[in-house]
């Protein structure tokens, strides 16, 4: 009996060429695993789009839908574009901490303050991954990258927070380690209109583990242990706020989106 998720893949393009250890893997199953619960018995209704970087091949070419690979950093206006033109599909953006909050910053922004109706999974690594492990708006305060071997001197992007305050309808960030809540995560999102917006803090085994001396097992361990819930991300210095995964959903709203606000402009 083929394995039920089989369904949403390429055959020809399993076993992927990610690297042993590397947590996209679990952040493919979370999404198979939401695709299932929620019923899609295929993907014929969903466009995928994605840029440049090691998380950006996870729909092109291992999904079995429409997928369009982009430049890097463009994914979101790519996606944009697609959606205005065909409101009725579910178009979903997958990219990398370095396209998607990196390169694509400002259309991340924007994106999120005009509540898109695009569904947006940030893989963070932390570093750029692909291109050698620099220094990315997330890396962590201190740690070393190979632009920084004496440790980051800064402070990292909150993503999750610039985006929620931005305006987008769910927010909502987890690490590789809490698998069952990115599952829900993302069934949630699935399920809501607006700019939705998934961050999975993920290790990389090639260009962060082996840096700080951890096994990918280990790694995922080092995340449960130094995550903070948002409820009680309050009581935390700052300098404990640079250096701690902050986990937990950042906004949860039911605004009308930007399809239907477009819709109604249209209408007058």
């Amino acid at each position: 009996m083929k394995h039920p998720y089989l369904r949403y893949l390429r055959p020809e393009n399993v076993p992927t060429v990610f690297c042993p250890g590397c947590g996209i893997g679990i952040v493919m199953k979370a999404l198979f695993q939401a695709f299932d619960e929620l019923g899609y018995e295929t993907l014929e209704r969903f466009v995928f789009v994605s840029g440049i970087g090691c998380s950006a091949w996870i729909p092109s070419p291992h999904i079995l839908a429409d997928s369009v690979h982009t430049l890097h950093g463009r994914a979101i206006p790519v996606a944009t574009g697609i959606k205005l033109v065909k409101p009725n599909l579910n178009v979903l953006v997958i990219g990398g901490d370095g396209d998607i909050a990196g390169i694509g910053g400002n259309h991340l922004l924007h994106a999120a303050r005009r509540n898109m109706d695009l569904m947006v999974i940030m893989i963070n690594n932390q570093v750029y991954g692909m291109t050698g492990g620099q220094l990315a708006p997330t890396t962590p305060y201190g740690m070393k990258t190979t632009t920084t071997p004496y440790g980051n001197p800064e402070e990292p992007m909150d993503t999750c927070d610039i985006v929620a305050s931005a305006g987008a309808n769910y927010v909502a960030r987890w690490t590789v380690g809490h698998y069952l809540q990115l599952k829900e995560a993302f069934k949630k999102a699935l399920e809501k209109q607006g700019f939705r917006f998934v961050e999975a803090v993920s290790q990389c085994p090639s260009r962060v583990s082996s840096r700080i001396g951890l096994s990918p097992a280990d790694h995922i361990k080092y995340y449960l242990k130094n995550s903070v819930d948002i409820k009680k991300a309050d009581k935390l210095t700052l300098e404990e706020r640079m250096v701690r995964i902050i986990v937990g959903e950042y906004a949860d709203r039911d605004k009308p989106g930007y399809i239907e606000r477009m819709r109604m402009v249209v209408g007058k």
